[in-house]
């Protein structure tokens, strides 16, 4: 067995974590041509190796080999310690020659994708998984990366605009689709679903780039979104409706809709909730599984506190707050039929679970609340967003002057409608 050649800087994780993150692998090298190199980046650190024959002046071969020990120990299989890593690119070393140092397959789609799952740190991982199998990898993972042209992303994004949405469909069966009248809206909600798997490509194609694994970027990057296709209009409960898909609730998922529209936490950040997550003394709850990654608090009133007092009432430290009849978690579109069903049997429009959010913001944006104090609350990042959404139902300096200041015109005759109504 080949001994382990030595780099400070690279050999222990204390040391590559005081490396800068940058888009650039810092590579060492094994023997002439055959390299190690470790990618620093935000979240997540890589081991790749790139070979090029001796003598030769072409482009290196260079492939991922594994995620990096820097926060988890290395298992030998996914995650790699230093020594782990140079044995797998001798591997790899090894494979090139056997085949004359020719790439044994072209990087394809479908590598990047791998190589983008590797990778992933997000909490959506299930559902980001889910599109890559069931649209990305069967329709665009052939494609040679090094050759996809801007025309073929684009093709492939119209079509995926202009097919009927998929619905959940046993394993092994025809796909089901939803058949739907080809109206503007839903237009716009096919254009926004294609968008959102548009998001999960560039960003296994930008990974593969910064890895190195493709010399340029141009064909996706000229790839844009469909325009306006977010643009829904959206959908709050007034606080009258708000008791009636309450009561309206099964009494099993009833907690979930009530903590829903008290704190404005989403479905999975609900389901995951344990009982060592809400604090009594400071009114809180710690929301661990954000869409973000990112922990945070939710701050409660009266009714709030109460609701989380008496779900947490007995209950161990790791029991789940809001857990089904059975006492498991709620799992992914677990909340659909119960909610369809309340909407159903209290005489409303049909409700989305994040349309519980969106209740929980509009009611802190129709009593004034700031704009930073929302943001703050629903865990947006950026405050845009909450502008964007809630802005029109704030009360706002500019509309409470133009009304204190203009008294009218005097050209509307009064009627009896407030009367009659």
């Amino acid at each position: 067995m080949a001994r382990t050649v030595q780099d400070a800087r690279l050999a222990k994780r204390e040391q590559r974590l005081r490396l800068e993150a940058r888009s650039k692998p810092y590579w060492m090298t094994l023997n002439e041509g055959e390299h190690l190199g470790y990618y620093r980046g935000n979240r997540v650190g890589k081991w790749l190796a790139r070979f090029r024959r001796a003598g030769s002046t072409g482009n290196y071969q260079q492939v991922t080999i594994g995620e990096a020990d820097d926060t988890i120990d290395a298992d030998g299989a996914v995650i790699l310690n230093f020594k782990q890593a140079q044995d797998r690119a001798r591997d790899w070393f090894v494979g090139l020659e056997r085949n004359g140092g020719r790439r044994a397959s072209t990087y394809t789609v479908s590598d990047a994708l791998d190589d983008y799952l590797l990778g992933f740190r997000g909490r959506d991982l299930a559902n980001t998984r889910r599109r890559i199998e069931a649209i990305i990898r069967p329709q665009m993972g052939t494609h040679e990366v090094a050759k996809l042209t801007t025309k073929a992303i684009s093709d492939w994004l119209a079509a995926l605009a202009s097919s009927p949405a998929r619905l959940r469909t046993a394993k092994g069966a025809s796909q089901n689709i939803r058949v739907t009248a080809d109206t503007d809206e839903a237009r716009r909600r096919r254009r926004s679903s294609a968008n959102r798997v548009l998001t999960i490509l560039k960003a296994a194609l930008n990974a593969a780039y910064r890895d190195g694994s493709v010399p340029a970027d141009d064909a996706w990057r000229r790839v844009k979104p469909f325009a306006k296709a977010d643009a829904s209009k959206l959908r709050y409960l007034s606080d009258a409706e708000s008791r009636r898909i309450v009561n309206a609730t099964d009494i099993s998922f009833r907690p979930l809709v009530q903590a829903a529209l008290l704190t404005g936490a989403r479905y999975a950040e609900l389901a995951g909730l344990e009982a060592r997550d809400f604090d009594r003394q400071s009114q809180t709850v710690w929301l661990r599984e954000t869409k973000a990654g990112v922990a945070r608090a939710v701050y409660l009133e009266g009714e709030g506190v109460l609701l989380f007092e008496q779900a947490t009432a007995g209950k161990a430290a790791n029991d789940l707050i809001f857990p089904r009849a059975d006492g498991k978690r709620w799992g992914p579109s677990q909340q659909t039929r119960p909610l369809a069903a309340a909407c159903l049997a209290a005489k409303l429009e049909p409700t989305g679970f994040h349309d519980l959010r969106r209740t929980y913001g509009a009611r802190l944006a129709l009593r004034g609340v700031p704009m930073a104090v929302i943001a703050e609350a629903l865990g947006h990042a950026d405050e845009r967003i909450t502008r964007r959404h809630y802005a029109h139902l704030s009360k706002s300096y500019v509309g409470e002057t133009i009304r204190g200041a203009v008294a009218g015109l005097g050209i509307i005759e009064q009627s009896n409608i407030a009367a009659i109504a």
